[in-house]
């Protein structure tokens, strides 16, 4: 069930190898896991899984091998309980060789269950160590806080849910690195887009320079400053409106909050437009106070990071024919062009889209992925376009 367990965990797209497989079987050597299936959820959880987006992924393994085990530990009397919940003194010569992991099979379950509940029938009081009744420490398959390599562990009363009971909450799914991103998120991720630059006089405290000028000196301070620390990232955001993007009305909202809470940027500048750029963008979502990309341009260098939001999808005339037609001739192109003027005039530009990658295909969306690199609206998506953006 063990090695089971790793290749599920690895066909979920949780990057377990060989380092994470021999660590938690180093734990179960030590016996970390105490014998219970409550301890090796949570010794496997830390030793396998490095990111939290992978949490629900190994909640999701571990109730498809481990789901059903719990139940073969019987009702216990009030009274055994209680035996076993206080506290078990240290003994002198408490033996400290740790005991190999056993892996039982469906039949030594069952087995094991019938024999637990024959020593229910015979207990008649509390037993702390040896190798036959239900209690703590020693040698016994039955009870908690024992050596043998395996059995059945009675756990704690006081404790909280099982393993099994905490695995099927899913928790975790809000980490999930697949899910479209809340306010939270998008603040996390745009923070990656940060930049600072020094300027002006000496006037704040460099704290690794001073510990090292200090160390260098045997001990006697020296301060050392630096020019203060200045945001000198300058970012265009642009996000389509109406239409077929009225589902992710609300994804399009939290990141607009995110971006207006943002106090890490030298500037920024948000723009609307509806499907396509056509020669100009909006200051508000009611399309007023238009901008002429010409001018947007002008103001805002190839320096700027540009991101663009959008589903990218259109009937193939509002992408590919010349627009508006009450244009001058020579802004009179199709919005394909624009788009490609648009990208070819920043440096560093991104697409997130809040359609799933499978609908990118045989229609307008394939075009627009061909001009701008295009990132699904995910968490794993928005990480990849902050990494794309901040490459030199």
């Amino acid at each position: 069930m063990y090695i089971n367990f790793i290749y599920r965990l690895r066909s979920l797209g949780v990057p377990v190898g060989p380092g994470e497989a021999l660590t938690l079987a180093q734990a179960l050597l030590a016996g970390l896991h105490e014998n219970s299936v409550d301890g090796f959820y949570y010794v496997a959880r830390a030793t396998l899984i490095h990111h939290e987006g992978h949490l629900d992924a190994f909640d999701r393994a571990f109730l498809a091998e481990f789901e059903g085990i719990e139940d073969v530990v019987p009702e216990l009397t009030e009274e055994l309980r209680n035996w076993l919940d206080e506290a078990m003194k240290e003994r002198a010569d408490q033996d400290e060789e740790s005991q190999e992991y056993e892996e039982l099979t469906a039949e030594q379950i069952e087995e094991l269950k019938k024999q637990f509940e024959e020593r229910l029938k015979e207990q008649t009081e509390r037993h702390d160590g040896g190798p036959y009744w239900i209690g703590t420490g020693g040698t016994s398959r039955f009870g908690q806080g024992g050596k043998a390599k395996s059995g059945i562990s009675t756990g704690s009363s006081g404790k909280g849910r099982g393993a099994i009971k905490v695995a099927d909450a899913r928790a975790y799914r809000p980490y999930r690195s697949d899910v479209v991103l809340d306010i939270r998120q998008f603040e996390v991720a745009l923070k990656r887009l940060r930049a600072f630059v020094r300027e002006g006089a000496d006037e704040e405290l460099d704290i690794e320079r001073t510990i090292d000028a200090t160390a260098r000196n045997l001990g006697d301070i020296e301060i050392v400053t630096r020019p203060p620390s200045k945001p000198n990232t300058h970012v265009v955001l642009m996000a389509d409106v109406g239409g077929s993007m009225y589902p992710y009305g609300e994804l399009i909202s939290r990141l607009f909050s995110a971006t207006k809470k943002a106090t890490h940027f030298k500037d920024l500048r948000t723009y609307y437009f509806h499907n396509c750029v056509y020669g100009e963008v909006y200051e508000t979502d009611k399309f007023t106070d238009p901008v002429p990309i010409q001018e947007l341009l002008r103001q805002c260098g190839p320096h700027y990071k540009l991101i663009m939001v959008g589903d990218a999808y259109m009937a193939p005339y509002e992408l590919l024919a010349p627009m508006p037609y009450s244009a001058p001739a020579e802004l009179r192109v199709s919005g394909l062009d624009w788009l490609t003027r648009i990208h070819q005039h920043f440096r560093r530009s991104a697409w997130l889209n809040p359609e799933p990658e499978s609908r990118w295909r045989g229609n307008t969306i394939e075009a627009v992925d061909e001009v701008f690199d295009m990132y699904p609206m995910t968490v794993d998506g928005l990480s990849e376009a902050m990494t794309h953006l901040n490459r030199r």
